[in-house]
């Protein structure tokens, strides 16, 4: 038999935090061969995994000794077979599991009764000399089931922090390989961030750094740095895009906090060893754009033109920006990533890529964000705050704030392109016409005529761009 991918030792509620960890990765074709002898807690796992995706930790879930074959209604479906009492391997046919096993997540005791399923993933599960604690060994192609290695190591590591027993359900992902669970325990809620240490390491410090000036980071409340595995304050869900979503008349006030607490930011000097995101970075990111987009959208005469964007904006970030003092920007800094949390603070997100930059950057994230448009009168009152709480001088403020809108949507677009061309993920290309309606509003200041001339020989995405683009999205 082959080797272990991982092993896992403990009681039987880390068992079941693996199946609750398992269960939201699972999806039709995928089948769990449950290996070991009685009472190792094959039917235990089963449970809970089944549980866990009915979403009802309170479900029925017979053992199918006797039936031999349990089925559930669920998208897709489960089928629980224990083949226990299967004498002939001919029956599992006329069980019609053989058939389930395409379109269904299948559970299966006793696997050694039918024949090899040479995709599925198998657990061997064994006693150990403490009745209370059972060992669990994880057994399959590496290639398909690093998901249930990083399953078991979350497992491990929510049971080792006292949360062997939440309910676990997927709460968020983003274009990175990052990924949030909710754990739910009793009236208690956490959000566990699945990362990886090069992730969390920085997202621990700047953590650490904003808590201390009294910013509303989320508490660590347990943390793993060499497994990239954090349980953290659960925010809940209004998302400041959300809430304005269904409350328009809440744009205004909630921006305008939003700039006071960017404000109160720029009062501190930038936070230690981050990235310097100046004048070179900046050229260096907005590369990006001529790297990917022109050739995608059939302007590959404009490669050339686009590749003088990079110089240009350095230039003008030593002309416009320079002189005044960096501070800490969140970088990835918009309405999905602020959380108007129940006792109405501003939760802060996405972080861990904090960079040293002119004050104005993260307000351009937040006021010119590419997933959505502001009211020009919300934009500007949160500028006004800003300015106002700063004593930043407006006309060079306005000058930099446009540049580096530009800087940052143009490398935006280079960055939607690549998703879709590269990574096989086209659904960010319908935010295309309104970042580009943001780089032709910001290029419009005088102060960037020169950065305007080249932007205005690039294709705009129409909607035979974008689909040309989409035609080259990798399967």
């Amino acid at each position: 038999m082959a080797d272990a991918l991982l092993t896992i030792t403990g009681d039987a509620s880390l068992t079941a935090a693996f199946a609750r960890a398992l269960a939201p990765e699972l999806g039709a074709g995928d089948a769990i061969l449950l290996d070991g002898p009685v009472g190792a807690g094959k039917s235990h796992f089963a449970r809970a995994l089944i549980r866990a995706r009915l979403g009802n930790p309170h479900e029925d879930v017979p053992s199918p000794t006797f039936t031999l074959v349990q089925t559930y209604e669920a998208d897709p479906p489960i089928w629980h077979a224990d083949l226990y009492r299967l004498t002939d391997t001919a029956e599992v046919d006329e069980l019609g599991l053989t058939d389930a096993l395409d379109e269904a997540i299948a559970l299966i005791e006793w696997p050694d009764r039918m024949a090899e399923v040479s995709s599925a993933l198998r657990l061997r599960l064994s006693s150990l000399p403490d009745p209370d604690q059972r060992k669990i060994e994880v057994i399959g192609d590496p290639s398909r089931w690093s998901r249930a290695v990083r399953a078991a190591q979350r497992a491990a590591f929510v049971a080792e922090a006292g949360w062997a027993d939440a309910a676990v359900a997927f709460l968020a992902g983003d274009a990175s390989a990052r990924r949030y669970f909710r754990l739910t325990k009793g009236d208690e809620t956490a959000a566990l961030m699945d990362a990886d240490r090069e992730t969390l390491a920085p997202y621990l410090r700047m953590t650490a750094w904003l808590r201390e000036r009294g910013f509303d980071a989320p508490r660590i409340l347990a943390a793993d740095e060499e497994n990239g595995l954090a349980l953290i304050e659960d925010f809940g869900d209004a998302q400041i895009a959300r809430v304005i979503g269904d409350d328009p008349a809440s744009a205004e006030p909630l921006y305008t906090r939003i700039a006071e607490m960017l404000a109160r930011l720029a009062s501190y000097p930038a936070a230690p060893g981050i990235l310097a995101l100046d004048g070179p970075e900046l050229a260096r990111q907005v590369g990006l754009f001529a790297e990917w987009y022109p050739r995608a959208a059939g302007a590959d005469d404009q490669t050339q033109a686009a590749a003088g964007i990079a110089p240009l904006i350095e230039a003008l970030y030593a002309k416009l920006c320079a002189d005044v003092q960096p501070v800490t920007s969140m970088r990835d800094f918009h309405a999905e990533n602020i959380i108007l949390t129940p006792d109405n603070r501003l939760g802060l997100l996405d972080f861990q890529d904090a960079v040293a930059t002119h004050p104005a950057y993260d307000l351009v994230s937040a006021l010119h964000d590419a997933r959505r448009a502001l009211p020009a009168g919300v934009e500007d009152a949160a500028i006004a705050r800003f300015l106002e709480q700063t004593g930043l001088d407006p006309d060079r403020f306005h000058a930099a704030f446009a540049l580096l809108s530009v800087q940052r949507n143009l490398r935006i677009m280079g960055i939607f392109t690549r998703l879709c061309v590269r990574d096989g993920k086209p659904r960010y290309l319908r935010f295309m016409p309104h970042t580009w309606a943001l780089i032709e509003r910001a290029v419009s200041h005088p102060a960037l005529s020169d950065l305007a001339a080249i932007v205005k020989q690039m294709p705009p995405p129409t909607d035979d761009i974008i689909e040309r683009i989409r035609s080259q999205c990798r399967p």
